[in-house]
């Protein structure tokens, strides 16, 4: 899942990105509005969250701009404005939901994962691929009923592989969908994460879920071959 967090508070933006960086969501930042718009423009989000008053365009405008050229994507407002007034006009110029600063952690947490839940194509609470099963609100992960240790960027490309068993996942898809903009295409992360992946829910079986095929991306197979 990707996430775009629009907010120019620098302390309270480096706290959010950092806390949904550990629940492994793939997190860009923009501190204005002109940076929010390019972002948008570039990249594929599955959740906005946006700061109201932010150097122009403000989000309330980008808001409007987005849902009038006809943008689902889904947004959290993010806001030190507390009256009735400002949340109706939040909500009635597009947005999916309304937190009020100051606000904790744990409930902004809560927020995305009910946004993403709420989305056109619903968040399915569990995963299965072969003996692979994926628990998303407890986020774990077990093969053969075994649970299995698994970092966070370990299991948002699992994650990802598992929406689309049988299908050949290019690098890009992944580097798209799992990372961020603090990507380091130096040190070749996507191929250590699968091998990673590939001794923990493969090891030593002569048969395996993960499969590479070269010079395209990989396979999450649906039954062990």
């Amino acid at each position: 899942m990707r996430i775009l967090l629009v907010e120019d508070e620098e302390l309270l933006a480096d706290g959010i990105v950092e806390a949904l960086r550990c629940e492994a969501y793939a997190m860009d930042l923009a501190r204005t509005g002109e940076e929010a718009q390019e972002m948008k423009y570039m990249n594929e989000y599955d959740l906005i969250i946006l700061d109201w008053t932010i150097p122009p365009p403000t989000g309330i405008d980008l808001l409007r701009e987005w849902r009038s050229g006809g943008d689902t994507t889904p947004i959290l407002m993010l806001t030190g404005r507390a009256t009735v007034e400002d949340r109706v006009d939040g909500l009635d110029s597009g947005a999916d939901d309304y937190l009020n600063k100051p606000f904790s952690l744990a409930e902004l947490l809560a927020r995305v994962r009910s946004l993403l839940r709420r989305r056109t194509k619903p968040l399915v609470a569990s995963l299965h691929v072969g003996d692979l099963a994926m628990d998303r609100a407890r986020r774990t992960v077990t093969v053969g009923g075994e649970l299995v240790d698994i970092s966070p960027k370990e299991f948002a490309l699992l994650e990802y592989l598992m929406n689309r068993p049988d299908e050949v996942v290019t690098r890009t898809e992944l580097i798209e969908h799992v990372w961020d903009d603090a990507f380091d295409s130096m040190s070749n992360p996507v191929d250590v994460i699968v091998y990673r992946l590939r001794k923990k829910i493969d090891g030593s079986r002569s048969e395996r879920l993960l499969h590479t095929r070269k010079s395209v991306g990989y396979v999450l197979a649906s039954q062990r071959t």
